[in-house]
């Protein structure tokens, strides 16, 4: 590792390759002071001054591991149906995670209520956001924050599970199942087929979604307030 990284690079962003290489390569528990500060020519001093500790080290390396993942996930064109986008997206989630197992447990192996690593607060956003669209075209069962938080919770629980097992040992179709298990509980047919009974609830889910892009002095603070309020028992 010594030498490997660019002299040219800032001493910050020689430090963070260096810890990423090492964590990509070599696992969480070589990413050591003596060993990033020698592949990235800093002294040790330098990575707390620019880290503060080892553990913010390790979550940024890992962040930007996952950066191109990420930055496909944002590339990767919509199409009409968000419910088969968010298929797509918990695959391509899945298979970050086998192809980068030291890397994804890093991320959501070890997690903290008070210091969410950048690339997991980013990928949360995104399904938040894609949460919203299901939720605008009227096909959510659940308020957009809870049917993101469960989404997260199904799909990184079936990777930590694949990434425990051999390969060999995988049931090939747990994502898969666990999947369409989760659409099943949080979205519904398209709308022209829905049966009456979950119409109305997808409808004021579908309407809240969209009460932040309306024009300032339409309802007053209050009125919002009260309209959130019916929204959320007939969502209910």
């Amino acid at each position: 590792m010594q030498g490997s990284a660019k002299p040219q690079l800032e001493p910050r962003e020689r430090i963070l390759r260096a810890a990423a290489e090492i964590l990509s390569e070599r696992g969480r528990e070589a990413v050591t002071t003596r060993n990033v500060s020698a592949a990235a020519a800093v002294q040790p001093p330098t990575i707390y001054r620019h880290f503060g500790d080892m553990r913010q080290l390790i979550d940024d390396a890992a962040s930007l591991g996952m950066a191109e993942y990420l930055a496909a996930k944002r590339r990767q064109p919509r199409t009409d149906d968000p419910v088969e986008d968010l298929r797509k997206g918990w695959n391509r989630h899945v298979e970050f995670g086998l192809s980068n197992p030291t890397t994804y447990a890093v991320l959501y192996g070890d997690p903290r209520p008070d210091a969410v690593p950048r690339a997991v607060a980013e990928g949360d956003a995104i399904l938040k956001e894609l949460m919203q669209r299901i939720a605008q075209a009227g096909r959510l069962r659940v308020a957009v924050d809870r049917a993101a938080h469960m989404v997260h919770s199904a799909c990184r629980g079936v990777t930590l599970t694949l990434i425990s097992q051999l390969p060999d040992a995988r049931e090939p179709k747990l994502s898969e199942a666990t999947r369409e298990a989760m659409l099943a509980a949080i979205t519904t047919d398209r709308p022209d087929s829905r049966l009456a009974d979950t119409r109305t609830a997808a409808r004021a889910i579908a309407l809240k979604s969209v009460l932040k892009s309306v024009d300032a002095g339409v309802l007053t603070e209050a009125e919002t307030a009260l309209l959130v309020e019916w929204l959320d028992r007939l969502s209910r």
